[in-house]
């Protein structure tokens, strides 16, 4: 018998593999949101295309359903907590704004086009959520320190969980006999289900994370477990599942932090489940219906329009009531526009949302305008971001000296000032200067022990070559004794080296089940001061899965994590290059590295750092002024520059730059937007098309 496609579950999952496999990276070339290319395949998939996938399908179904919670979870996730700690009541106050203007003008849209009472709440909902996914533009701008970013953030916790709760009542109003006492009851059942969710799955996370330790994939099972749960929960008091999903998520935040089982939890949602939702709701997209929505466009227009200037009206509310300024007012709207996760989630429910007769609870007309609304906020959001988050200001880190190079360095300056006050009391404050040297291959170990023994001399320190040897069962294992002899020989080598330099050697042989693991609890058990590491494959499918091994000593370090790629002898290091962006503790961090790595030299230094060229001159003027105050502060003679050039391109301009120069120093900063939405990272095309030696020099996650 022939195989039909349209039931066939293994190859309806073969065909959405592949289009989620082909299509985002074609699109995101021609600079346009993978997501879009999602939508059009499963346009050009379904029944107005090639036929070959049915949203009625079973595999199809289940796979948008946990594509639907996942999104939902992922947004909770990606909520920063303790920065809605610090503006909280701003915070709840713009997100107050920017989610009732919204409701107002889309019940009033609804009205308008003779939509019910019901319906017009549940599209004014649609729109009083926001989707941050102009996240990585400001973060890579250096602004989130910005108290007007700080609270737009903050205010994704009010907005998105209103229109969830929005939604919940119309639902439930739309699926007939809904009294008052059954709205009291579904507000209170979901009030006792918050309060579980939201405290239960915490402690319950916390103690279950503290007992398993570093079983990642039981934790990563539990986090799984928690989302389904919570959705499932959610079915059960009479709300839908998305909004449990939501709650799970913001749950297990504050349990996850920035671990390993975060990114893997993000990344298997990212590359799978949440793509298959919007290829399903590409699935869903009607042509004919589509275009005859665009054809009388004025339920579409009104939509639009309604979104866009609800939006201006909360962030100029929000600017006169705290007395914001232009930039951050325009930020504040250009940042709340975008309608993806929270928007396109809850249409999905309202749309196979259907009444005793039948009916549904928003029409094909508003799923297509919410589309369009998606596809143009989507586009229209992050390049207003782009242009006016610039103009920006973010007062420098008034505590940049507590990153740990800096503290370092300052009391050992205290003691070659004033010899005499250093007594017992201080060099038990600052103990003994030690950076560990993971060494692996032989053929890079030399340059990586040059470079801390440089940094290690400099400080009157040490270093401490480790070697890390996979655990075995048997400790008497051929395999394990072969790796313990090779490891013993690598160690030889490095104490030689060290020898070279005049710098005390601890060689070190760990044994360990994770590497990673491995090289922070060694770091961690002999208190050091730095970790110089060299480069490793972080590009792999392996490593995006599991985690590469520098973003898992990244994340458990206790200490600044120096990654090298060197193609010279550090020795013959004389030009250093230090890309500055922000005055934040990580990147002051960065430059007091490059400090001490060339005064240990004899090289020179040049802070870089590129103005786009609208930015005013007297705010570039006094960015440079303050980043010269923090570089004369230092007690380091070492001949210290700051170039400012005007340009759009910041990777374009580095790596330019970068040709005169031995080594580039850069700080390691990591995007991430909700949805797991790919965005291009300037860090990213500046390593690859370097051609000289590079640092990335990574902070504890204590440090912000």
């Amino acid at each position: 018998m022939p195989v039909n496609f349209l039931t066939e579950p293994l190859i309806s999952f073969t065909i959405l593999l592949l289009a989620i496999f082909l299509v985002p990276p074609l699109f995101e070339r021609l600079k346009l949101p993978g997501l879009v290319g999602l939508l059009l395949a499963g346009v050009v998939l379904g029944q107005n295309g090639l036929n070959l996938l049915n949203s009625n399908s079973e595999t199809i179904k289940l796979l948008s359903d946990i594509g639907k919670v996942y999104l939902m979870f992922v947004a909770g996730l990606e909520i920063d907590i303790e920065q809605f700690r610090q503006t909280k009541n701003r915070s709840m106050g713009f997100g107050f704004l920017t989610f009732l203007a919204p409701l107002i003008a889309g019940i009033i849209t609804g009205r308008l086009f003779n939509f019910s009472w019901n319906s017009s709440v549940l599209i004014g909902s649609l729109l009083a959520s926001h989707t941050l996914l102009a996240y990585p533009i400001i973060s890579r701008l250096g602004v989130i320190g910005n108290e007007a970013v700080t609270v737009t953030i903050g205010a994704t916790i009010f907005t998105d969980t209103g229109a969830l709760l929005v939604l919940a009542i119309c639902v439930g109003i739309h699926g007939g006999d809904f009294t008052a006492f059954k709205l009291f009851t579904l507000l209170g059942g979901l009030a006792i289900y918050s309060i579980v969710i939201l405290f239960g799955f915490n402690k319950v996370g916390k103690e279950f994370f503290r007992r398993t330790g570093e079983e990642e994939g039981n934790q990563f099972l539990f986090i799984l477990l928690a989302l389904f749960l919570a959705s499932v929960g959610a079915q059960v008091i009479g709300v839908e599942k998305i909004v449990g999903a939501f709650l799970a998520g913001l749950a297990v935040n504050g349990v996850l932090g920035n671990s390993p089982v975060k990114e893997k939890v993000e990344f298997v949602g990212s590359v799978l489940f949440i793509p298959c939702f919007f290829v399903d709701m590409g699935l869903l997209i009607d042509i004919p219906a589509f275009i005859k929505t665009l054809s009388s466009i004025g339920l579409t227009a009104a939509i639009v329009v309604a979104l866009i200037s609800s939006k201006f009206v909360a962030a100029f509310l929000a600017k006169i009531f705290y007395r914001y300024n232009n930039s951050e007012m325009l930020t504040m709207w250009s940042l709340s526009l975008p309608q993806v996760a929270a928007t396109l989630a809850a249409t999905l429910v309202a749309y196979q949302s259907l009444n005793p007769a039948g009916e549904r609870l928003i029409s094909e007309d508003v799923l297509n305008s919410v589309i369009v609304l998606m596809l143009v906020t989507a586009i229209m959001g992050p390049i207003i971001t782009a242009r006016v988050a610039r103009f920006l200001q973010v007062t420098p880190a008034t505590d940049w000296k507590t990153d740990s190079l800096s503290v370092w360095w300052e009391s050992q300056a205290a003691v070659i000032e004033q010899p005499e006050k250093a007594d017992n009391r201080l060099q038990q404050d600052y103990p003994p200067f030690i950076v560990v040297v993971p060494i692996y291959n032989p053929l890079t170990q030399r340059y990586l022990l040059e470079m801390a023994a440089l940094l290690a001399r400099h400080e009157s320190g040490q270093i401490m070559p480790l070697a890390i040897t996979q655990a075995h069962v048997n400790m008497d294992d051929p395999t394990l004794v072969t790796a313990l002899e090779k490891s013993q020989e690598r160690l030889r080598l490095a104490l030689e080296i060290s020898q070279e330099f005049d710098v005390k050697a601890s060689p070190t042989i760990r044994i360990d089940d994770d590497v990673a693991l491995g090289i922070s609890h060694a770091s961690r058990e002999h208190n050091a001061s730095l970790v110089v590491m060299g480069w490793g494959n972080t590009r792999n499918f392996r490593a995006r899965l599991f985690g590469s091994l520098i973003d898992k000593v990244f994340w458990s370090s206790h200490c600044p994590v120096a990654v090298t790629r060197l193609l010279k002898s550090p020795t013959e290091i004389r030009r250093i290059l230090v890309p500055v962006g922000d005055l934040t503790r990580a990147t002051i961090g960065t430059v007091r590295f490059a400090q001490i790595l060339a005064d240990a030299n004899q090289a020179e230094v040049v802070l870089l750092h590129v103005s786009q060229r609208l930015i005013p001159a007297h705010q570039v003027t006094h960015f440079t002024s303050q980043l010269s105050d923090i570089t004369n502060q230092s007690k380091l003679q070492v001949n210290t520059d700051i170039q400012t050039i005007v340009g759009d391109d910041i990777a374009k301009v580095i790596i330019e730059q970068a040709q005169a120069f031995d080594l580039v120093v850069l700080r390691s900063v990591r995007y991430r937007t909700a949805g797991g939405l790919a965005v291009s990272e300037v860090t990213t095309q500046i390593i690859n098309d370097l051609k000289c030696s590079i640092v990335m020099l990574g902070e504890p996650q204590s440090c912000p």
